[in-house]
């Protein structure tokens, strides 16, 4: 399995892609077809369009699934997918909605390179349950595509001691889910992302990530570790009704 799942695909001051664009170019085969999921933005094609411009220069052929009828034969012909950001919920009800989430599950499994950004990296875990997104639609389920099994928290904020907001912190609301659920939680600052091919993990990008697991304080994980012990969890979810 291949995957590049980064916590975001526009950083502040830079273009889209820009901060990882010579990751994702030696990720990508040279010369791919690249079967783009636009599902997370309402206009397809527009996103479609910003992703081709980022890429087409480098020898990317990028094609939309949504533009043919059928995104499952389009994601058939393709040499590498890119699911990308925006609102995770919408992006999860089209993946079962078009079938694509079977079928993507399929393909990657046999081998298919997975880039994910932001809502597109929340897709890669288990469950859609620590997405930062507000639920503008109700997907059939929670469960994601589960390519990895822990869950991943992409624009992952710090708290900001100096704040005099009173809602809750990313920290918090992670630590609340650990109470219901015994899966680690990978935090990705804006800027990080993670690298996984076959049994390995690699965290890489410019900032450090955050680890959470129940019953232990959050640790930092240093950009350029080795993470592949987290391939290896059992993840164990609260399924009551």
């Amino acid at each position: 399995m291949k995957l590049l799942l980064l916590s975001n695909s526009t950083q502040y001051g830079r273009g889209y892609l820009e901060h990882a664009l010579d990751t994702v170019t030696g990720f990508l085969p040279a010369g791919a077809r690249l079967a783009f999921v636009p599902y997370a933005l309402a206009d397809h094609d527009a996103y479609t369009a910003k992703v081709r411009e980022a890429l087409t220069g480098h020898g990317i052929d990028v094609r939309g699934v949504h533009d043919g009828g059928d995104p499952v034969a389009r994601l058939g012909e393709a040499d590498a997918v890119f699911v990308g950001g925006g609102n995770s919920f919408r992006l999860l009800s089209a993946l079962y909605r078009t079938g694509l989430r079977e079928a993507l599950i399929k393909a990657v499994g046999d081998g298919l390179p997975y880039m994910g950004a932001s809502a597109g990296t929340n897709m890669a875990a288990p469950s859609l349950r620590t997405t930062n997104d507000m639920p503008i639609v109700q997907p059939p389920s929670f469960e994601a595509l589960g390519l990895v099994p822990f869950q991943i928290n992409p624009h992952y904020l710090d708290p900001d001691p100096d704040s005099t907001h009173k809602g809750e912190t990313r920290e918090e609301r992670l630590t609340e889910f650990l109470e219901e659920n015994d899966v680690p939680v990978l935090g990705l600052r804006e800027g990080s992302w993670l690298r996984v091919e076959g049994d390995r993990a690699v965290l890489g990008g410019e900032r450090d990530a955050r680890l959470f697991r129940r019953g232990s304080a959050p640790r930092e994980i240093p950009v350029g570790s080795d993470v592949s012990e987290l391939l290896r969890i059992t993840a164990e979810f609260d399924t009551r009704a």
